[in-house]
Order: structure tokens, then sequence, then C-alpha cells
């Protein structure tokens, strides 16, 4: 069976080089094109969708939408879960990551956006960015996050996780998730079975489908970004240059 990674098409902050976490914005027009192409891609590949999930983050549901319509995905069988969010960046949401860079140091931001258990600096309670302030997170029943490490994020994934895992090894097809770049590198982490100094250079471009080849035991037979490798390179290298001052 295949599972296909996918983070979605590039947003209006990701434009604007922003930390973008928990704040909901929308696809800009190269975001659209690329969750076009990768519903295309997934076509060209006869990848045979079964399952879609996706986080409850609207650049995330856009991109689903854009894809599930291409492949004729019924929209009703969508299935959405917070626990798929974007990593929360704390008090550093809405900032400039080369301006973040720029004031505290490129090693510092480094650390803040790809270490494994460092969390940037926490919210405050009446902080406006908090989650507790958008209506959409009213329903979540655990503690609502104010600032996430990668390691926070494979903590809130891990229940979402195993019952993901255990509806995979039942069932046929291949299975999407719809996503963000921190909570689609912590399924990777735990894909790969990859140290917390390796998931650090792990860098996931917008809007360009990972497809594991995967047994029935879950194991990683094979996996690919269907893309040209030229061009992937180029993404994965734009993205890792973010936190870079310019």
């Amino acid at each position: 069976m295949k599972l296909i990674l996918l983070r979605h098409g590039e947003s209006q902050w990701n434009l604007e080089n922003r930390f973008t976490g928990w704040k909901d914005v929308s696809l800009t027009e190269t975001g659209i094109a690329e969750a076009s192409f990768s519903g295309n891609q997934l076509l060209k590949a006869n990848i045979k969708i079964k399952s879609v999930y996706t986080s409850l983050l609207n650049r995330a549901t856009e991109t689903t939408d854009i894809v599930t319509d291409i492949i004729n995905f019924s929209k009703e069988d969508i299935q959405y879960d917070w626990r798929l969010n974007e990593r929360h960046y704390g008090a550093l949401q809405g900032l400039n990551k080369s301006e973040t860079a720029k004031k505290y140091g490129e090693k510092q931001v480094h650390i803040w956006r790809r270490s494994y258990d460092i969390s940037p600096p926490h919210l405050d309670q009446d902080d406006k960015r908090h989650p507790r302030f958008d209506n959409k997170f009213n329903d979540i029943q655990d503690p609502l996050p104010v600032g996430e490490s990668l390691k926070n994020v494979i903590d809130r994934l891990h229940p979402f996780w195993k019952e993901y895992v255990s509806n995979l090894s039942e069932a046929k097809g291949d299975y999407l998730i719809v996503a963000h770049s921190n909570s689609l590198r912590a399924i990777i982490k735990i894909l790969d079975n990859l140290s917390d100094k390796e998931i650090m250079s792990v860098n996931i471009p917008t809007g360009v489908p990972l497809v594991y080849t995967i047994d029935k035991n879950l194991n990683v037979i094979d996996k690919q970004y269907l893309i040209d490798e030229k061009i992937l390179k180029v993404k994965q290298e734009a993205v890792a240059n973010q936190g870079k001052v310019k």
C-alpha cells in the first residue's frame, strides 16, 4: 500500500516568510497551483486514494479540497483532525523569519525551527494569538498549545497515529494525509525511525506529494517525491534558508 504525505500549498504567510503556526491563512495563487499539481501527480502515478485526513487549518483544508476535486474523492469522506495542525510557534507566530534571525541570530532561529525538543518562547494566556480566542478550536479537549517543540507535536500526534495505523494495517488501498511542515516531519521521524539529530535536516517543500510504499507490517519499502529531483532540491533548500538573514 502507499501512504502519501502532502504539505499544503504555499500560503500567504509562507510567501511573506512568517512563522505561521496555528494562524489561519489562505493559499496564494502559487499555493493553489501547487495543490493542483499535487492532485495531477497522484493521477499520473495511478494512486487510488481510499482515505484522506487533514488538519483544521485553512491552508491544509483548501489544499485538500483542490486535490480531492482532481482525484474525484468525495468531500464527505474527508477526515479532519486537529492533531495534524502545524506546530504552534508561540510568541514567534506572525514574525518574519529573516528579521527574527537578524535580531536573535541564525543559530537561535535554526534551533527554534529545527531542534527536536526546544520550543519557541511561549504565548501569554491573554495574548490575542492564543488559540483559545479562535472558535475553530473550541471543541479540543486537550490543553491548547502556547508554543511547541517537534517533540511536543509528536506527543500530541501519537494517539492519532496509533488509531490511524490500526486502520492502515487492516484496510486496502492508498492513503493521503495533507498537513504541515512539522506535523509531517513528526510522522516522517516515526516512519523512517530518524534520530533527534537526523530530523533536524529534514525540509519538506509545499505542494509536493511524498509517497511511501509500505508493507502490511508498516515497514517502509520505498519513498519518493513526485517531482523532478533537481526541482525538489531547489525547493528543499529554499525551505532550509527561510531562517537566514537576508
